[in-house]
């Protein structure tokens, strides 16, 4: 075979996954292709530990067994939290509503250069939030209207993990040149997913858990109860999935909150706040940055471009994707 059929296959597989990238956010499966690789990488994660003992049969229900019990714990969790956030406890609705009039009953307490900045009432606020929605109507219609596909994506793109990792976990595979470079791309892809996600969950998880401290444990000790406590830690750790971006949103959320109670609250909430996340750029730059070797600026950068193009899903796609690049290209020695 001459070293041009041999790149030929290579070169195919490339253009064939970026197209298939493409299509996928030019389609909204991107939560079908993230749930898709969750349960992938957690099959992959903990099959192995199943053993090679027994008979291909006895491997082959056990990774079935652990897979559809994946598929199962992710439906639940994934349904508990809507259920949470549809609550009147968690309603997303209500807490909106709260911080318009937080920030118009505040307005006293904050000086006046700061004050400018902010809306001049809660009916200014809510103006604000519509003509928002009105600009981002499409991106919108894909997460709220269309909410019940987006449920049926990840369901059907759950199951496809795991008869793609039940396949893979239990067979050895013979591929020929261009099916054996494709299996190469997905590979890489999984390997991106999950050093992205999984080292983000973490980082979350100790965001989370730290931001509960101080607003469950902390503040009612110093004499200082905000409401929607519970609210705004799940809102910290779903919105610490998402780099970058996602402290800014839950920082917002815990400092407008915090107003309630008076100024003074809100300014510890905030010191708070960022000694938190100059630990977590840390762990960022420990967990991925190690991984994958991007800074916080490069996924911000690639999340700024992706979201120019793709809207929110591009934002939503753009660490994975540019972790994936970038380990395409690191493996091939061109970075």
């Amino acid at each position: 075979m001459s070293e041009r059929s041999q790149h030929f296959p290579i070169i195919a597989s490339y253009l064939l996954a970026g197209v298939a990238l493409l299509l996928v956010l030019h389609a909204g499966l991107l939560a079908a292709l993230y749930a898709g690789l969750l349960v992938y990488a957690l099959v992959h994660l903990l099959a192995p530990r199943l053993g090679r003992q027994g008979s291909h049969r006895a491997r082959l229900v056990a990774v079935a067994s652990l897979g559809s019990l994946i598929v199962v714990t992710l439906t639940l969790a994934i349904w508990g939290a809507l259920s949470f956030f549809l609550s009147d406890e968690g309603s997303l609705p209500v807490l909106m509503k709260k911080m318009a009039d937080l920030i118009d009953q505040s307005r006293h307490q904050i000086p006046a250069w700061l004050a400018a900045y902010l809306p001049q009432s809660a009916e200014a606020l809510q103006q604000w939030l519509t003509d928002w929605m009105r600009d981002h109507a499409a991106q919108a219609t894909q997460f709220s209207q269309q909410a019940g596909r987006v449920l049926v994506h990840l369901l059907i793109g759950m199951v496809i993990g795991a008869m793609a990792a039940l396949y893979d976990t239990t067979r050895v595979h013979h591929y020929r040149p261009l099916a054996a470079a494709m299996h190469q791309r997905v590979v890489r892809l999984h390997e991106s997913f999950r050093q992205i996600v999984f080292a983000q969950v973490r980082i979350a998880a100790i965001n989370a858990v730290f931001t509960g401290i101080f607003l469950a444990v902390a503040l009612p000790l110093a004499g200082a109860h905000l409401p929607f406590v519970k609210t705004m830690i799940v809102i910290t750790f779903v919105a610490g999935l998402l780099p970058v971006l996602g402290n800014l949103i839950s920082n917002t959320v815990i400092v407008v909150v915090s107003l309630s109670h008076s100024l003074s609250v809100a300014l510890v909430a905030l010191l708070f706040l960022v000694t938190i996340h100059k630990l977590e750029y840390f762990l960022n730059a420990k967990i991925i940055g190690t991984q994958i070797d991007a800074r916080a600026w490069e996924l911000l950068s690639a999340m700024l471009v992706m979201e120019a193009i793709f809207g929110i899903p591009g934002v939503v796609a753009a660490p994975v994707f540019y972790a994936y690049v970038k380990h395409e290209l690191s493996a091939a020695g061109m970075v």
